[in-house]
């Protein structure tokens, strides 16, 4: 039996995930979404390219839960985009509720399943459908580190005219402008940046990362990143599918690690059959600590609110 994901919210992020895993043939795929017409439309439109593209497998849509029924993965895109000039921050009430409603649904048609959250504010809203689910902390995952270092490593890779596919990078953290990216970490084929990059451009590159969906926010004014954000949340979901154990960064549950506890916040982590499989603790400097502490800090304050109003 093939397998099978549901994607909440058929705007652009929801879109791109389908097509995205009917690329590679991961599972059949059920798109759900709030307004009539558009996921049926946009399902039977991806249906229809299957021919061209060679894919085989279903994609339908709807404005229900009951079709979404035993899906093995839950991934959430739904909820209001960013618009120039706000801050993920401002979404967090108006996506609490998307958040905590889809939530509901998936745990009551799929109590197996395993949610990745992608809407924003990230963390806050992994951490929403964490406590909404009551889902054990393995089987809910937020989707942030796989795109903030694909930025990370597109910025590093430009600058220095090399493949992307020999850059490794690392970020830590929350997913907005406090996030940490580590230079310290990242290299070049096994060459450390600061063998390759003057530090005023290092800061620069790591400026532009923590600020990265922004830039694109601002160059299309009425929405946010997509085609990039959709491919991270692929790329977690074939890791768990398909048991290929990656080791991704990702907005996990902390209980202790880093000095954090708690909280959902982004760091590396071992994706398989089981979803989160393994949090990799590493070795931080003092300043480095102090960066991603003041990073989990600023998740902490959005997660207060959330709380309030449960």
């Amino acid at each position: 039996m093939r397998k099978k994901i549901t994607v909440v919210g058929a705007g652009n992020v929801g879109a791109n995930c389908a097509m995205w895993i009917a690329g590679k043939e991961l599972a059949d795929v059920v798109l759900v979404d709030v307004v009539e017409g558009v996921p049926q439309g946009k399902g039977l439109d991806l249906l229809q390219a299957g021919p061209v593209n060679g894919y085989d497998v279903m994609i339908t849509g709807a404005n229900d839960y009951v079709s979404t029924a035993d899906s093995d993965i839950v991934i959430i895109t739904a909820g209001f985009p960013r618009k120039p000039g706000m801050s993920r921050d401002d979404l967090l009430l108006a996506n609490y509720e998307v958040v905590k409603t889809a939530t509901e649904q998936a745990v009551k048609y799929s109590p197996n399943s395993i949610i990745i959250v992608v809407t924003n504010p990230l963390d806050a809203m992994a951490q929403t459908a964490f406590m909404v689910s009551k889902f054990p902390k393995q089987r809910v995952i937020g989707m942030a580190g796989v795109l903030d270092t694909a930025r990370f490593r597109t910025f590093i890779a430009q600058e220095l005219q090399v493949s992307v596919e020999n850059v490794t990078a690392v970020v830590l953290g929350g997913h907005g402008d406090t996030m940490v990216p580590l230079v310290r970490l990242s290299n070049v084929a096994g060459i450390p940046l600061t063998d390759l990059i003057e530090e005023s451009r290092l800061k620069a590159i790591v400026e532009r990362t923590q600020n990265g969906g922004a830039e694109i926010v601002k160059y299309l004014k009425t929405g946010s990143a997509y085609y990039a954000p959709s491919a991270a949340a692929v790329e977690m979901a074939e890791s768990i599918l398909k048991d290929k154990k990656k080791v991704l960064p990702c907005c996990a549950y902390l209980e202790g690690e880093y000095g954090i506890d708690g909280l959902y916040v982004g760091v590396p982590c071992k994706l398989g059959a089981a979803g989160l499989e393994k949090i990799y603790e590493l070795k931080l400097t003092a300043e480095e600590t102090a960066a991603l502490h003041k990073s989990s800090n600023a998740v902490k304050e959005l997660v207060a609110v959330i709380k309030s109003k449960m």
